[in-house]
Formats: C-alpha cells, sequence, structure tokens
C-alpha cells in the first residue's frame, strides 16, 4: 500500500509539473520575436484582409489564456496541430520522425550504460595503472563536446575509412543499426565518461565501508563481495543519474541528429525553432519533458528495490 500510494503521488506530481510545463512551453514561444504571420508571408507585404485571414485561421487574434486552454485541450485528445511550416499535421510529422529519434537514444544509452558500469568497475577494483588510464579516458570523453565528438567520428570512420554511412537513419532494423552507429557513440561519448566517474567514486566509496571488511574477513570470495556488498550499494547512486543521462541524451540528439542529417526529432525540433513553427515546437519540446519525468517516476520507484536503506520518496545524493 505504501508503495501504490507513493506511486500515486508521484503521478499526481508529474501531472501538476506537466500541466505547468505546457504552459511555460507554450507561452515562451510567444515571447520571442516575430510572429508565425511573418514567417508566413516569409518577408512579403499583405493586405490587411489576408493578414487578417491568417491571423483567424491560427486563432493568432484570441488572449493567449484562450489560446493556451484550446491547445492545451487538443494535446490532451493526441492533435498537438498543424505544422505552420510542413502544412501537416504535428503528429504525422512526429510519428514519422520519432522511431529514429528512439533508436538513436536506445543504442545510445546501451552503450552508456555498459561502457560506464564496465569502465567504473575495472578502474575502482584494478586501481594503479589501469585505474589512471581509465580516469585519462573519461576525463577526455567528459571534456568532448556532442558535436565535436561527431565530427571526428564521421570524418574518421565515414569519410577517411569508409566503414560507416554519413548521415540518414537507414531503412529496416538492420540498416538502421549500421547508420545510426556513428552517431550513438557520439552522442555517448560524454556521457560514458561521466557515468564511469560516478561509478567508480560510489565503488570506491562502498569498498572502505565497514560490512565490506567483514565479509573479506569471512573469507567470502573477492568477486562476490564486489558483486553482492560493492556492486550493489553503489547501484543506488549510479541509478540518482538516470534522469541526467536520459535528460542529456534527448537535448544532444538535436546536434548529432543534425550532424548527421538523421531527419529525427531532434533535427524537426532545431528546423522548426529556426522557422518559429509554434505547434511543431511546443510538442516536441512537450514530449521532451514528459519523457524526462517519467524516467525520473521509475528510477524513484526502482530505487528502494534496489537498495532497501533508500525509503520511497528519498534519494541518495550522487557521489
Amino acid at each position: 500500500m505504501n508503495f501504490l500510494r507513493f506511486a500515486a503521488r508521484r503521478l499526481g506530481e508529474m501531472a501538476a509539473t506537466l500541466l505547468a510545463a505546457s504552459f511555460v512551453v507554450f507561452g515562451a514561444m510567444y515571447l520571442a520575436p516575430g510572429s508565425p504571420a511573418s514567417f508566413l508571408l516569409a518577408g512579403r507585404s499583405a493586405s490587411p484582409e489576408a493578414l487578417e485571414a491568417i491571423n483567424a485561421q491560427y486563432h493568432l487574434n484570441d488572449p493567449f489564456l484562450v489560446r493556451y486552454g484550446r491547445w492545451l485541450g487538443d494535446v490532451v485528445q493526441g492533435d498537438f496541430g498543424r505544422s505552420i511550416t510542413y502544412r501537416t499535421d504535428v503528429s504525422r510529422l512526429l510519428s514519422d520522425r520519432l522511431p529514429s529519434t528512439l533508436m538513436l537514444v536506445a543504442m545510445a544509452l546501451v552503450v552508456v550504460v555498459v561502457a560506464g558500469l564496465l569502465l567504473g568497475w575495472i578502474g575502482s577494483v584494478k586501481g594503479g595503472a589501469t585505474d589512471s588510464a581509465i580516469l585519462v579516458t573519461t576525463t577526455f570523453a567528459v571534456g568532448t563536446p556532442s558535436f565535436v565528438a561527431a565530427v571526428l567520428l564521421q570524418g574518421l570512420f565515414a569519410v577517411k575509412l569508409g566503414w560507416f554511412p554519413s548521415s540518414g537513419a537507414g531503412d529496416g532494423f538492420g540498416d538502421m543499426l549500421w547508420h545510426l552507429t556513428l552517431p550513438a557513440l557520439a552522442l555517448a561519448l560524454y556521457l560514458i565518461g561521466m557515468l564511469a566517474r560516478v561509478t567508480r567514486s560510489a565503488m570506491l566509496e562502498a569498498l572502505d565501508s565497514e560490512h565490506v571488511t567483514v565479509a573479506r574477513s569471512r573469507g567470502v570470495p573477492e568477486h562476490q563481495v564486489i558483486r553482492r556488498h560493492v556492486f550493489r550499494n553503489a547501484l543506488g547512486t549510479v541509478l540518482t543519474t538516470g534522469g541526467l543521462i536520459v535528460s542529456t541524451l534527448l537535448v544532444c540528439t538535436i546536434l548529432v541528429e543534425t550532424a548527421f542529417s538523421i531527419g529525427g526529432i531532434g533535427q524537426l525540433l532545431e528546423l522548426s525553432t529556426t522557422t518559429k513553427d509554434f505547434p511543431t515546437v511546443q510538442a516536441i519540446s512537450l514530449i521532451i519533458v514528459a519523457l524526462f519525468m517519467i524516467v525520473n517516476l521509475i528510477v524513484d520507484l526502482i530505487l528502494p528495490l534496489v537498495d532497501p536503506r533508500i525509503t520511497l520518496g528519498s534519494r541518495r545524493s550522487s557521489a
């Protein structure tokens, strides 16, 4: 019952936060200079009648709260409006482009989790020169922005060596894996370094704890000590970075998709922002916020199962 009450409370908080975020997302675009009407006219002069028709079509003359209420009601029903730039439903644009972005983020997330945990584990357990080499490597990774990694990987493995495609998302599952390998690596590089350092720090802290010393003195095999008493205790700290990892992936995918011309929602967001395509920008921004909150909810629900010392609704601070 405690778990159900906590889940219900967190869902209510998430709904309230999402409502507040929707208001900010809707209003932020209208604070920017210019207007959808000026973009639609593309710099051409228009008669007052033509301008009035445009404003009426997109309800631009209605009060702000009326426009927000109408937009929110449509969003709840799955209608994000009609794209000003592409002259089609935003929902259709998202359904066409979302699979590429989700595939890219999923591939990058797998790479981050596997490489980050493995490097952090090895560095904390081995120590010495191995740990120093991993620290240097992860420091380089953390200091390399995603767009720089994209340019370097594209230039070396796509242009010079020709091992991977330099652009596009591919068709079919296998082709998409091949096309998105370099973008996924570029997207994951920074987060691999971050997760490896967090894992290493948490495991080193766990290694110095009293219960690890007791387990070793009782003759428990070292691999069981590391797996059961060190890594499991460090996993709570590692999981708290889950929200940060996913949010960083969602934000940085804009740069990576643009560099590799993938055509996902990241590139669509960049193009729509440039052209002030209000409905498309608002829909993508709201989806990103929702995904971030869902990930944080999942982490909050999993943490007490991984580490019984953590109660529902609390998080242990990251190392």
